[in-house]
């Protein structure tokens, strides 16, 4: 059974009325986690797409460039998605699950907003209902606030992002230090490290745009320090 013949499976278990603790008790363990995720940011996707009123198509080809759909596969992905807007589950019940079954691996968590900034700002506006939203999954997810100012300043467009933001340092941090804060942001986004922390194969080019920001971050306080 192919990764989204699951997912449809589960998310029409969904519709169907059975509870959402049920089915992702049955997704706890790999390779069904990597399935659970993807539920995830489908369910939580077209739930935000609520907080503005509005599916734009910029924001489902951006859908599609986290999660590399074949063409044979589309009928079922966006199946998928119209099950999750028609789910009775509220976003903060999804967020909540997940939290759950990703508990001992607070990265996935962080991966899962980052995909939901890279959809939210994909028509070029960051509505300040989406940003409410994002802003309380990050609370569900016990992410620390730092965490969410830094992923917001890697995504939003109506400001150039601070480099020391987007690091999650202080500009008062010896260069020594923050270059290692660095290197640990570049290891932690290697493709590698996405899959062992559960994510679908499908969802690690989160990491590609991850890391241009990370490094275009360093430079830029490279540049500063040597000015």
């Amino acid at each position: 059974m192919s990764i989204w013949s699951r997912i449809t499976q589960a998310v029409s278990a969904l519709a169907k009325g059975e509870g959402l603790s049920a089915v992702f008790e049955r997704l706890r363990t790999p390779p069904e986690r990597s399935v659970a995720f993807t539920i995830a940011v489908i369910a939580l996707s077209a739930k935000m797409a609520k907080a503005d009123g509005l599916v734009t198509r910029a924001e489902v080809m951006a859908f599609r460039e986290v999660f590399h759909i074949a063409p044979e596969d589309e009928a079922g992905a966006a199946r998928v998605f119209n099950l999750a807007r028609q789910d009775v589950a509220g976003f903060e019940e999804y967020a909540q699950r997940i939290r759950a079954m990703f508990r001992e691996t607070s990265g996935t968590l962080c991966d899962l907003l980052e995909g939901l900034f890279h959809i939210a700002i994909a028509d070029g506006t960051y509505h300040p209902k989406e940003d409410a939203f994002l802003a309380r999954v990050a609370e569900i997810f016990d992410l620390p606030e730092a965490e969410f100012r830094k992923l917001r300043a890697r995504f939003v467009p109506d400001a150039a992002p601070d480099p020391y933001t987007v690091l999650g340092v202080s500009p008062d941090m010896p260069l020594p230090q923050i270059r290692k804060v660095w290197r640990g942001l570049v290891r932690e986004s290697h493709p590698d490290r996405m899959v062992a922390r559960g994510l679908p194969q499908e969802a690690v080019k989160m990491s590609e745009k991850r890391l241009v920001a990370i490094n275009r971050a360093w430079e830029e306080i490279q540049a500063r320090t040597a000015a």
